[in-house]
């Protein structure tokens, strides 16, 4: 990747001695590395004008180290957007009945999480307050139960309260209850008043099988294997991001 950044880099430099490829980087200008793409495209670079981009470049990052993060991340981004735009559809399309906000909402905000992980508890307040204060956030669940069986059998029974329209009474509760124990389970059933004959039989479907399947095989398409996890826009954010963070990536989805 670092070897791209310097390419990259190198040939946005070169846009400084080629008429040829400034011209043809026009349209590109307001992004420095599509333009340096777009250079390499279409410029006629020989050998000798390879090694004087590289030793140029060369010379440039030496002086201006704080560039190779900011190139790293412009491509990782890239790179995070390529992976986002064939499993976009399927990410935004939550289970039916695991959503909270507007489910009209032309903002989508969606959360992988596992109901043993305290970053998840922990990001519980900041997602409460998203969809308080934005009319227009349709936030999708994804159960991602990778912290062990109590985790599997939380995120089974929820996919089944979502089937009787208790997702969310369901979710708050099981976070509230603790770890993800066989009576805490219970409880957090309980107090979501679900049909828990019903909710059983649900919660052990082969709908919920391949629910959870879906979720893993999503995570590993995108590229994350940890919760919480956030997407949004072109904007994936691993971890408690907080408030801040994720209010901003949905303002600005790209």
């Amino acid at each position: 990747m670092l070897g791209g950044c310097l390419l990259a880099l190198a040939a946005a430099l070169y846009l400084t001695f080629s008429a040829d490829a400034r011209s043809a980087s026009a349209s590109d200008s307001s992004d420095p590395v599509a333009a340096a793409d777009s250079a390499v495209r279409t410029a006629n670079i020989s050998q000798n004008e390879r090694r004087a981009m590289e030793a140029i470049v060369r010379e440039y990052i030496l002086t201006h180290p704080e560039i190779i993060p900011e190139a790293v991340d412009v491509l990782q981004k890239r790179d995070t957007q390529g992976r986002l735009a064939g499993s976009r559809s399927a990410i935004e399309t939550p289970f039916p009945g695991a959503v909270a906000g507007n489910p009209n909402g032309n903002q989508v905000l969606v959360e992988f999480f596992d109901y043993a992980c305290g970053f998840c508890r922990a990001s519980l307040p900041d997602l409460n307050r998203i969809i308080a204060e934005n009319n227009d956030v349709k936030v999708v669940f994804r159960e991602f139960p990778i912290l062990g069986e109590g985790s599997q059998k939380a995120a089974r029974m929820a996919l089944a309260a979502a089937e009787q329209g208790k997702y969310r009474a369901f979710h708050d509760a099981m976070f509230a209850a603790g770890k993800p124990t066989d009576q805490n389970i219970a409880a957090a059933a309980q107090a979501a008043a679900l049909d828990m004959a019903r909710a059983q039989k649900v919660a052990g479907s082969d709908a919920v099988t391949q629910e959870l399947q879906k979720n893993f095989q999503l995570a590993q398409s995108v590229g994350f294997n940890g919760t919480p996890t956030w997407v949004t826009g072109d904007h994936v954010l691993e971890g408690a991001v907080g408030y801040d963070a994720l209010n901003e990536a949905i303002t600005n989805p790209s």
